[in-house]
């Protein structure tokens, strides 16, 4: 009998980013790699995700390599950088998570996914400008959570608690987790893993098993690496994001701050409902 196959899709979170293994990444994925199978039969493990992915990057390019790998867990971790997208389109992302979680349903892989905080909190961005990606990454994490109850997948909830405010867990940039984050993240799919009879090994010590680095270490990544990566996604999401902050602005000063809300929820209602008719259409 072959050991347990794990499979990772995703962008920079699963990659591992603010988890340093020498001169990689190690990541929540790696880490929970680790204690999926016991010491005499561990666990096959590969990394798919690549920093910057979408949920299309996971469709057309992650998915297939996966499903040839014929895993027998998956994990799909996606939705943030289509948040930060001028194109962002929650009809979009939905249809594109049902077909890659139907892809792997249908070859018998179980489905790991997780709901994310929001970015524009995780950067302490005011509030005009935090509300429209908040509301972006609250319709993204409720698609998540409806289809994963329609696929049967092992679902973390990983958008509040208390490991959001404890800046321990944080890298600099304050968007990925650091070693101690990424540590819990994989605690935390180990032990539903674990209630479900599929993770046999250790779990995941909570503790780091490295320094955490220093100011100026923190500082000169932020300088280099860190404004970077800002930079690629502001070059593509800032026009938009002004525009949306200032919407903010004229609604709150309106005192119609609400209709925002709704349009948001409607537009996740619209998505799913659309689903849900194509699924009967196949039906039928």
């Amino acid at each position: 009998m072959r050991p347990l196959r794990f499979v990772a899709l995703g962008d920079s979170l699963t990659e591992g980013v603010g988890d340093p293994l020498g001169d990689a990444w190690r990541g929540w994925a790696a880490l929970l790699a680790g204690g999926l199978g016991p010491a005499h039969a561990p666990a096959e493990f590969t990394n798919l995700a690549v920093s910057g992915a979408q949920t299309r990057d996971v469709l057309e390019r992650q998915t297939p390599a996966a499903l040839d790998l014929r895993p027998d867990v998956v994990s799909v971790v996606i939705g943030v950088n289509d948040t930060l997208r001028c194109t962002f389109d929650i009809h979009a992302v939905a249809a594109r998570l049902d077909k890659v979680y139907a892809a792997f349903r249908a070859q018998g892989t179980l489905v790991l996914t997780a709901c994310l905080p929001d970015p524009g909190t995780m950067l302490r961005l005011p509030g005009a400008l935090a509300r429209p990606l908040a509301r972006r990454q609250q319709a993204v994490n409720t698609v998540v959570h409806a289809l994963s109850e329609r696929y049967g997948a092992v679902h973390l909830h990983a958008a509040d608690g208390d490991w959001i405010t404890d800046r321990s867990m944080w890298s600099a940039d304050r968007l990925h987790p650091g070693e101690r984050g990424h540590r819990q993240l994989a605690l935390r799919f180990h032990a539903l893993l674990a209630e479900a009879g599929l993770a046999t090994g250790t779990a995941p010590a909570a503790e780091p098993e490295f320094p955490a680095p220093t100011r100026s270490a923190s500082l000169l990544w932020l300088a280099t690496a860190g404004t970077a990566w800002v930079m690629r996604r502001c070059t593509d999401l800032l026009p938009q994001l002004l525009t949306l902050a200032a919407a903010e602005v004229r609604h709150k000063a309106w005192g119609t701050s609400s209709r925002l809300d709704l349009s948001a929820s409607h537009a996740v209602a619209s998505a799913l409902a659309a689903l849900s008719a194509a699924e009967q259409a196949d039906a039928a």
